[in-house]
């Protein structure tokens, strides 16, 4: 893990099949492709679902926070973290999620594509 601009970040590579992952991005991303598994709570309604967030994941969970490439992502780590949330920002989002060859899913949970 290293600190880019004061924000915790993870490399996509140190993920593991267990780790907790929120999905920031908006609906026509995340229909189009996401991590199967993940939390989606997009950026514009986050306050309003944080909520959602706290009944989801698992106690003392860290949260990785993911987006299409990271300036969103960083944004809502920086506001859990003000929250007293252990989270993380994923260092190039989706885009690296896909270069890794990581499985990416629609809505429908078929193969998706990252938009």
């Amino acid at each position: 893990m290293h600190f880019g601009s004061g924000v915790p970040t993870v490399g996509v590579d140190a993920l593991t099949d267990g780790d907790f992952l929120l999905d920031v991005r908006e609906d026509d991303e995340w229909q189009a492709g996401h991590a199967a598994g993940a939390l989606h709570i997009p950026m514009s309604d986050f306050v309003a679902r944080f909520g959602e967030l706290t009944d989801a994941a698992p106690q003392d969970a860290k949260v990785n926070v993911i987006c299409r490439s990271g300036g969103r992502s960083a944004q809502v780590t920086m506001y859990l973290a003000q929250q007293g949330i252990d989270a993380v920002n994923v260092d190039g989002g989706m885009q690296a999620w896909e270069a890794e060859g990581r499985p990416i899913v629609d809505d429908k949970g078929q193969p998706g594509t990252v938009v």
